[in-house]
């Protein structure tokens, strides 16, 4: 019967390939969180925070920007002076790490996630 025992083997592989395949595919499918909070104040000093944005896209600020941003994620991002993260003057802001816009610059407006 070793024949026998050698297709059993090979079935159970194959059943166990097709389940990790289906397990991978299903969380491929569900969206991706820069885990954590990006917080912001805008010039009228009021503090907005996003928490647990999606890795994917641009994210909107304010309609007036913000003239600080704090990158509390697990994910690096990147600020952008206009509304469809496009264009310029971009800044690269690290995990846990804030940037704040100098005197006379534009706010930031959308920013992405670095993944």
């Amino acid at each position: 019967m070793p024949v026998t025992d050698h297709r059993r083997h090979r079935l159970a592989a194959a059943a166990g390939t097709l389940l990790l395949a289906l397990a991978v595919a299903g969380c491929s499918g569900l969206g991706r969180t820069a885990v954590g909070p990006v917080t912001y104040t805008t010039e009228r000093d009021i503090v907005i925070m996003m928490n647990s944005p999606s890795v994917r896209g641009c994210h909107r600020l304010a309609p007036a920007g913000a003239k600080e941003v704090t990158n509390g994620t697990l994910i690096d991002i990147i600020l952008y002076r206009t509304r469809d993260c496009t264009g310029p003057g971009t800044t690269y802001v690290a995990t846990t790490v804030s940037d704040v816009t100098g005197t006379g610059t534009l706010p930031w407006r959308s920013f992405s996630t670095v993944h």
